[in-house]
């Protein structure tokens, strides 16, 4: 906890932005971490709540009123032993979490949560500025060979564990570079890839090797990677996205989010992209609410679209839960991103019926008001209307990982299509193959950063424990 009387005393104090106007004109980060005495304020907030809902809250289960309280006693360099005993990277979670903790936060019952999420980006951007992350070299070598299969957060937490248990680890990564869904899915403006870059210096100086363009069922055998190690991480992400069925899905313009969204990461690193979807002078749809459809939003007023509109099949949230019956479970309410304030025409209840367009060419978008009752929903009949659109993207959610993966090591699947493997008891972790694991979406299906490098952590020790018969990682 920080100060006794510190709820009482002081408001919770959001991170600060840059102006709209200035950063639209770039991909760099705009969010403003806290300074020194406006995190010590935010820390001194966290209260003697006695049972701390905001660590099980966290898929990590950081120790939040631990780190909470020594930024408020200003021990910084402790507050970040304390935060990576939990987590990996708190540099991609401090920024793109949606903090479930502050959800759970127990003055989140009655009051503004804790800025839990402002907190933890101030310890580890100035853990960096301070040269306080440092290799953790494990002199004792174990002899044991692991491959992990894709480079996203769960990759990355599995293949940072497991090298500090002192096993020789490999990562295979299908792109050109390292950083799954991190480097090629979320934009720079939410998190530059530097993040990534001196993470992954961190990690080959802990005896990580990274192999790129190295991709498990097409230019990589399997039956080679069984053969050449001692176990086996599946943690690729859920990659194969959920398309729209309907008349004119097969338009010029009409592209899933990750079709527009990868290459642009590709431009803004500096790679030449031939063919690259733009939005530039283009009235854009996009179809989804979630925080893909958000990207779609923010990447295209940088483009510079002539207008953008985002649809949504559910109807509109509240503006504020009925914290009585949510908390501290993670609520349903209108959430605005930073993208929205950007600029962009939100609907919510609205079904896609067809895909206009000319010459080959999508012009427009027919569209229909939706009714909820329940889980039901039905067409209000004479709502329907036409919007024009010369760029659709769709940003629906993702409903499995990519099937070659894991037809190329024949795992056992569940029947939504992931790997099938148990996170409790013995065996967790294993897929119905031996020496293979899975974990992250791979296994459990589209979700956060945050349970990703949980499952990550957690699929070491087991990984751990079957290559030496116990291990002292933690979960």
């Amino acid at each position: 906890m920080g100060k006794v009387t510190g709820f009482k005393e002081f408001e919770r104090l959001s991170e600060a932005n840059l102006p709209v106007e200035q950063r639209v004109k770039n991909y760099k980060e705009f969010v403003l971490h806290l300074s020194d005495d406006e995190a010590k304020v935010q820390g001194a907030r966290c209260m003697d709540c006695g049972i701390p809902f905001c660590t099980a809250g966290c898929p990590v289960n950081n120790i939040i009123p631990d780190f909470n309280d020594l930024v408020y006693q200003q021990d910084w360099k402790q507050a970040i032993e304390v935060l990576h005993s939990t987590n990996n990277f708190p540099e991609f979670t401090g920024r793109i979490c949606p903090a479930p903790c502050e959800a759970a936060c127990t003055l989140n019952i009655n009051d503004d949560a804790v800025g839990i999420k402002s907190i933890e980006h101030a310890i580890i951007d100035k853990a960096w500025e301070n040269d306080w992350v440092t290799p953790q070299i494990n002199p004792n070598k174990t002899g044991k060979k692991v491959a992990v299969v894709g480079s996203g957060p769960a990759g990355l937490a599995a293949a940072q564990q497991l090298a500090r248990a002192g096993h020789d680890v490999t990562v295979l990564e299908k792109n050109d570079r390292i950083g799954g869904l991190l480097r090629y899915g979320i934009p720079d403006f939410k998190m530059e890839k530097s993040h990534i870059d001196r993470r992954m210096a961190q990690m080959e100086a802990e005896g990580v090797t990274f192999k790129t363009n190295q991709y498990v069922g097409e230019n990589v055998q399997a039956d080679d990677v069984l053969k050449n190690y001692d176990a086996v991480v599946l943690a690729g992400g859920a990659e194969h996205p959920r398309d729209l069925p309907v008349p004119g899905r097969e338009l010029d313009g009409v592209h899933f989010a990750m079709d527009f969204l990868t290459p642009n990461n590709k431009a803004v690193a500096g790679d030449n992209v031939q063919g690259q979807i733009k939005a530039t002078g283009k009235h854009v749809v996009v179809i989804g609410g979630g925080d893909t459809g958000s990207d779609c939003v923010g990447t295209s007023n940088r483009h510079g679209a002539a207008s953008v509109t985002q649809f949504e099949l559910m109807p509109q949230p509240p503006v504020r839960e009925n914290r009585a019956l949510t908390w501290p479970n993670w609520p349903l309410k209108m959430r605005t991103s930073s993208s929205h304030e950007e600029g962009a025409d939100r609907d919510w209840s609205v079904g896609t019926k067809e895909l206009i367009g000319e010459n080959g060419k999508v012009t427009g978008l027919k569209a229909v008001r939706l009714e909820w009752e329940g889980r039901n929903m039905k067409e209000v009949p004479g709502s329907e209307f036409t919007i024009k659109a010369d760029l659709v993207l769709l940003a629906m959610g993702f409903v499995s990982p990519l099937q070659n993966v894991l037809d190329a090591f024949g795992v056992e699947k569940d029947n939504l299509g992931n790997a099938k493997a148990t996170t409790d008891g013995e065996g967790c972790y294993h897929t119905s193959q031996d020496k293979v694991f899975a974990a992250g979406d791979m296994r459990r299906g589209q979700s956060l950063v945050v349970w990703a490098i949980r499952e990550g952590r957690q699929c070491a020790k087991a990984v751990d424990e079957f290559l030496m018969g116990s291990s002292v990682l933690p979960r």
